[in-house]
């Protein structure tokens, strides 16, 4: 990475499981930033992006009995993080406090006007709102529970100009199909 851009991977939502092909993604970005519900610490320090950046927010899941042994850690992260990066700052959340779906990205940005990019997790589902400033990211689920079509994951490339959002989906494994039909039909 040069001084004067980052390309950092957004992740959330693994809830104790990361898909392998996320980590992949992961390893090859300067930093990697989750959004909360992570699962356990093995989560983070399973992350190995260029330069060893990892920072994550706390979501309504990541729960002292699931974090056990690393309450601590737990107890460290915070609900909101502010990042300064070249090109802006990026404002990270899990997304549980931000109210009801609807209007939601609207009061994302008004609580968070300074920002040039505002991420966050909780819903599962990938979201790119680049319509209007700040941007509105969400990567997804990056495990196995309610992906909505796959683990995904975003990469956000920030420099002093233009910044730019790809957006990565795998497919479900056939195992994961498979299973998750036979959940379904033992909750019917």
């Amino acid at each position: 990475m040069s001084a004067d851009r980052h390309t950092i991977a957004i992740l959330g939502d693994t809830h104790g499981i990361i898909d392998p092909r996320i980590a992949a993604v992961v390893s090859r970005c300067d930093w990697a930033l989750h959004t909360g519900d992570i699962g356990s610490m093995d989560i983070l320090t399973s992350l190995h992006p260029r330069e060893g950046v990892v920072r994550a927010v706390k979501g309504n899941n990541d729960v002292p009995h699931k974090w056990a042994g690393d309450e601590s850690v737990l107890d460290a992260l915070p609900f909101t993080l502010a990042i300064e990066v070249p090109g802006g700052q990026i404002m990270v959340e899990h997304g549980h406090r931000a109210g009801p779906v609807k209007n939601r990205h609207a009061r994302l940005r008004r609580r968070y006007a300074d920002a040039r990019a505002i991420v966050y997790g909780h819903s599962h589902h990938m979201v790119c709102d680049l319509d209007e400033d700040p941007w509105v990211l969400n990567p997804g689920a990056a495990g196995r529970e309610r992906t909505f079509g796959g683990p995904s994951c975003l990469v956000l490339y920030t420099g002093d100009g233009a910044w730019q959002v790809e957006e990565h989906r795998f497919p479900l494994h056939r195992t994961a199909r498979a299973t998750r039909r036979v959940h379904n039909r033992h909750h019917k």
